[in-house]
């Protein structure tokens, strides 16, 4: 067993681990989406203690750490991201007791706890908003987000061309105390969602309060919600697309600022505790996303790159390369220790991996937004082929050096349910788009537990309420008891998986080495340490040289060395 390697009991705290790099460095991270995870009270949403009582199957399953989407009061005008008190937790997941439970279970079981902060914009439900409204323009409440006068001759036009990223103007007006129209305020997401102004000094003093409150709780991290977007251009000037290479909005260069007072004050909890930040960043390029974990910053970064890559062998060699290289430079030109960029395949964002991989043609109206067209495709998809795919996807991704954030419901093999009712689906991309991006409820369906269960063990047997959106009859196949005991089946995969990463990858040499496939292009694989991945893109079998080693896992769960279409490997290097 590799050195490094972390061997997990019952009674193992988070800190529990052998001597090397820090837990984060290569750790496996899994999204619980709370209202779409496991309903402990029969109300039809997913909750705290729901994720309690599973937490026995994230164990089974592996993982290191789990990263909770936001449970704190909100309106729920975009899937709690819109939040309204920072200091508790929703009492429709259980309130800040069953924070507490679920922490202490999870660290008795050796697994991490982190939150998702969403610190670039606020219910219109907060109270510094709801004061702002209640203030003449130029008070303190409005000077803590971004109002402004409008243009045109009474002020009648929004004050740039910004548009909001779930579609119409970025900008809405208010009507003032004495009932006249009045400023206008910036939402980068549905209007319910204002944003803060991060150059004003009491939102970043107010989101240290948030950070230190939480961390006194025994939280262990958070996951950073648009990251990119705290800070925005000064003077908010017009964009234009085709004409300006960087957009006023976000990836600001003093946006790092802020992630560098961050990361000092997590320090400051060292040596007793390892915390660690994630960001959200959707940068323009590989060495953007990079930048926000050079050191002193934070610790992972998404690399949002792969996500956005078809099934296609050139395209994911060359995502992940220039991932490397990027986070090579940062390496290189800065003293000191840096973060690492975070693999992922999925998201509560994005179609389901199973769904994209399986696309066999595009159809319907794409959306405008280019991210939009490449997570969410609308057309054709082959199921089977998805999963197989998908499988072979997440070989290639485990093996690879730095931290991975697997989806609620991917070990299952879930596709994206695309048949919701139009009544049904609750995401404000898909109430205020124009009919092209069906937005992410698709993905966000709650999970199946038990084949023969009412909501398929989503809920418990008594409860007074259907699931907050419905699931398909299909589940049943692939709920987590159907798949707990097949030795064939996505669950025993990603079991095998995560154990195998843990025994023989994690602590493994940090280079990737990409080996030669003589004539076929449609292969890619590559050596870590003792370690070989390959992956089969192409539709024609592979036949494994010797000297790669010994089979020691496949996706296609088959013998012998050859290696299907659409499957994928991993050896023992002699």
């Amino acid at each position: 067993m590799n050195g490094r390697a972390r061997a997990r009991h019952a009674d193992a705290g988070p800190d529990d681990r052998s001597e090397g790099e820090p837990w984060w460095r290569e750790a496996v991270v899994y999204e619980v989406y709370v209202k779409s995870f496991a309903d402990g009270d029969g109300d039809g949403l997913g909750d705290l203690d729901g994720a309690t009582a599973r937490l026995d199957h994230l164990v089974s399953l592996g993982v290191d750490a789990l990263w909770l989407t936001p449970c704190f009061p909100s309106p729920d005008r975009d899937g709690g991201y819109d939040v309204a008190d920072y200091f508790r937790v929703a009492d429709v997941y259980g309130g800040d007791p069953a924070l507490e439970r679920l922490i202490e279970a999870a660290h008795s079981r050796g697994i991490r706890i982190l939150l998702d902060l969403v610190p670039n914009h606020c219910s219109t439900e907060h109270a510094w908003f709801r004061a702002a409204l209640r203030e003449p323009p130029g008070g303190t409440h409005r000077r803590r987000f971004l109002f402004r006068d409008g243009r045109g001759p009474n002020g009648d036009e929004p004050p740039n061309n910004w548009r909001s990223t779930f579609g119409g103007p970025a900008w809405t007006r208010v009507r003032e105390a004495d009932g006249t129209q009045g400023q206008w305020y910036l939402h980068l997401f549905d209007p319910g969602q204002a944003d803060f102004d991060w150059r004003n000094p009491e939102v970043p003093a107010y989101f240290e309060r948030v950070l230190r409150h939480w961390f006194g709780r025994g939280v262990d991290g958070f996951r950073v919600d648009v990251a990119h977007g705290l800070l925005k251009a000064p003077g908010l000037p017009d964009y234009d697309p085709e004409l300006d290479l960087a957009t006023p909005m976000t990836n600001q260069p003093d946006v790092h600022d802020v992630y560098r007072a961050w990361r000092a004050l997590a320090d400051g909890y060292l040596p007793g505790r390892e915390l660690a930040f994630v960001a959200e960043a959707w940068a323009p390029t590989a060495a953007d996303a990079a930048a926000y974990v050079r050191a002193g910053e934070l610790h992972q970064a998404f690399y949002f790159d792969l996500v956005m890559r078809p099934w296609d062998a050139a395209q994911v060699r060359g995502s992940v390369q220039t991932g490397l290289e990027a986070l090579g430079t940062v390496r290189e030109e800065v003293l000191g220790e840096n973060g690492e960029l975070a693999w992922t395949l999925e998201n509560h964002d994005v179609f389901r991996s199973v769904t994209r991989y399986g696309l066999l043609e595009r159809t319907g109206p794409v959306p405008s937004e280019p991210h939009a067209a490449a997570v969410r495709p609308r057309g054709v998809a082959d199921v089977e082929l998805g999963r197989a795919r998908a499988r072979a996807a997440a070989l290639f991704l485990l093996a690879l050096p730095g931290p991975v954030y697997l989806y609620q419901g991917e070990e299952l093999g879930l596709p994206e349910v695309l048949d919701l009712p139009d009544d049904r689906r609750q995401d404000p991309i898909a109430r205020r788009g124009d009919g092209s991006d069906l937005g992410r409820d698709g993905c966000r369906v709650p999970l199946p537990w038990s084949a023969d269960a009412p909501t398929f063990g989503f809920s418990p047997p008594d409860a007074h309420a259907e699931p907050w959106l419905p699931q398909p009859a299909s589940f049943a196949a692939l709920a987590a008891d159907a798949q707990s005991d097949d030795p064939r089946s996505t669950l025993t995969l990603y079991r095998q998986a995560l154990a195998l990463r843990r025994e023989r990858i994690v602590g493994a040499p940090r280079t990737v080495e990409w080996l030669d496939v003589a004539v076929r292009d449609d292969v890619v694989a590559y050596r870590r340490g003792d370690l070989v991945m390959a992956t089969n893109f192409g539709a024609e079998p592979f036949v494994l040289p010797p000297s790669w080693g010994a089979v020691l896992l496949r996706s296609d769960g088959a013998e012998g060395r050859v290696l299907a279409g659409s499957s994928a490997v991993w050896l023992e290097a002699p």
